[in-house]
């Protein structure tokens, strides 16, 4: 899969390299599509705004 380039932190993209290895992915590219996918759905599957925004904070990326 072709398509824009993220900026990822060096440390979290050595984790991610370490994690994706250690739970058989085939690559890191691989496994960060898998975590993405799965949290969109988590979030697709909200009932309302405020939902997601619980959800949002609760994952930390709101304060």
């Amino acid at each position: 899969m072709f398509g824009p380039r993220l900026k990822i932190d060096k440390a979290l993209l050595d984790k991610a390299k370490k994690h994706a290895e250690m739970a058989g992915y085939s690559s890191v590219e691989e496994f960060v599509t898998h975590l993405l996918e799965r949290e969109i759905a988590q979030l697709e599957e909200a009932d309302s705004e405020e939902e997601i925004k619980k959800k949002l904070k609760g994952l930390g990326y709101l304060s």
